[in-house]
């Protein structure tokens, strides 16, 4: 992974690698604009034009579909341990990173990019613990139910995801903690991506 990409410009190209992944064919502008509510193709082009000059992917001029991605732009066999994050940092900033294992983020379906160090118990009935690795697929989408890294303000969170309307509930699971009530015309959520799978460290 490109150590110089914005956190937008991530999701981007994690996107295009996991639509390559699961349909065989990289997407238009049209398809990416549409994706990441962009208000036209061109912004597309001007996010894949930055990942292009940065060696992320490689664009072929004169297709819709023209994109590859680099030998830079895929993933490798080692995904970055994210720890404490730092307030309003990008979650895979240098700082936030313990170290770096061996382990291929393709085993995991999505695949993963990194792993988030989870912090106290409020997803024990999830099966997480305090002090286990969640291995975390980075988009900016979510579905009814699914457990995601979530950026509220300040703090990351990894909680279920519910949403009815502009109204979005971040849930605990675990009955000791209350849910976590987001109405999307006051604060901004950000999705930082999805949990994929949980490590334990004895």
């Amino acid at each position: 992974m490109p150590p110089t990409l914005t956190p937008r410009q991530q999701q981007i190209l994690d996107w295009i690698a996991e639509r390559v992944r699961r349909q065989g064919s990289p997407p238009t502008r049209v398809e990416i604009s549409a994706a990441f509510g962009f208000s036209s193709p061109n912004a597309a082009e001007s996010h894949l034009r930055a990942l292009a000059r940065k060696g992320a992917i490689v664009l072929d001029s004169g297709r819709a579909r023209g994109i590859r991605l680099s030998e830079s732009g895929a993933s490798g066999d080692r995904l970055p341990l994210i720890g404490r994050v730092a307030a309003g940092s990008p979650i895979l900033a240098a700082e936030n990173v313990e170290e770096e294992l061996g382990m291929n983020g393709q085993s995991f379906s999505p695949q993963a990019h990194y792993l988030l160090r989870v912090r106290g118990d409020s997803m024990i009935e999830a099966g997480i613990l305090d002090g286990d690795l969640l291995a975390v697929h980075r988009t900016p989408e979510a579905r009814q139910g699914q457990i995601v890294v979530a950026r509220l303000g300040e703090e990351v969170t990894v909680k279920r995801f519910h949403r009815r309307g502009r109204k979005v509930q971040l849930r605990a699971a675990n009955p000791e903690y209350q849910t976590i009530e987001v109405d999307l015309d006051r604060q901004e959520l950000i999705i930082e991506g999805l949990g994929v799978g949980v490590l334990r460290r004895w």
